[in-house]
């Protein structure tokens, strides 16, 4: 007995039309200087405010505005002073590596003394015997 298939041998979707590229707006005829009258496309630098913080997108940087938690010159005041405690603690950092070399060459020396000492102690002991 031969099998018959239900819709067919082979799958063939009919080809969609090509669909037309008509623009239903009609900005495209405007000058740059009507759509900027128009369409208010005058706009500055992107803004948004988080937390009662107002950020400003310049120069490819968020940058806090005044006016909101922390003025302009609190801002570079704290700028500075952070500036300041990182070249303090890298002095500290500095200062500590060097006390542990100090530390370690004296460790390395009073050994040193230490393992002569008793050198010197058994050398003497065994001329007394």
């Amino acid at each position: 007995m031969k099998k018959m298939p239900l819709f067919g041998n082979t799958f063939s979707p009919k080809k969609t039309p090509p669909r037309k590229s008509v623009s239903l707006s009609n900005l495209h005829t405007l000058d740059r200087s009507t759509k900027e009258i128009e369409l208010g496309l005058e706009y500055g630098a992107p803004v948004m405010n988080i937390g009662g913080q107002s950020l400003k997108f310049e120069e490819g940087q968020w940058v806090a505005e005044s006016g909101g938690n922390v003025s302009g010159k609190e801002m570079q005041r704290l700028k500075k002073r952070n500036l300041q405690l990182e070249e303090e603690n890298n002095l500290l950092k500095l200062k500590i590596d060097i006390l542990l070399d100090m530390l370690s060459e004296t460790t390395a020396e009073s050994h040193l003394m230490e393992k002569e000492l008793e050198e010197v102690k058994n050398h003497s002991r065994r001329k007394k015997l």
